[in-house]
């Protein structure tokens, strides 16, 4: 099954520094914003985005929450 460009692996994220998840975050939810916006004035396009994206946001707070948790217990 090919990806769409924005999607992506909790394993690619696990890699990633918690700042780095954070900057994806906002990324994430303003291109969610964008998509929404094109959505209600009729422009956009692939309707199957908005779904990429907000699962994209759920596993991205996943990994940031998985972290946090990890870094709890080794202190």
């Amino acid at each position: 099954m090919l990806r769409e460009r924005g999607d992506m692996n909790a394993s690619d994220l696990r890699d990633k520094t918690p700042d780095e998840l954070r900057d994806q975050l906002v990324q994430l939810k303003k291109e969610a914003f964008n998509l929404r916006f094109q959505q209600a004035t009729g422009q956009m396009e692939s309707t199957s985005r908005m779904r990429s994206v907000r699962r994209d946001v759920a596993r991205v707070k996943t990994i940031l929450n998985e972290k946090a948790a990890a870094a709890a217990t080794t202190e």
